[in-house]
């Protein structure tokens, strides 16, 4: 199944990968939702997961991009204290 969340602009992408791997502190921003999702105790391979349940999905991304927003307003609190 295709991934049906498109960005915006696409040059963004990097910038976003980075920051994914910086809220996550993973080195690889492409395993992030394995490594969040061993932390909470679901099981996510390679491949197809079409069999987990809606939500541990839920737990897994939400977590991954409750973290993202939460830095990306970090970050515009401080460049506007500037």
């Amino acid at each position: 199944m295709t991934n049906r969340n498109k960005i915006l602009v696409p040059e963004a992408r990097d910038g976003l990968d980075q920051l994914k791997a910086k809220v996550t502190n993973t080195n690889n921003p492409n395993h992030t939702k394995y490594e969040v999702a061993k932390e909470q105790g679901i099981h996510l391979h390679h491949g197809y997961n079409g069999d987990i349940k809606a939500k541990d999905a839920g737990k897994v991304g939400g977590n991954i991009g409750g973290n993202m927003v939460k830095e990306l307003i970090e970050m515009a609190k401080k460049e506007l204290n500037k």
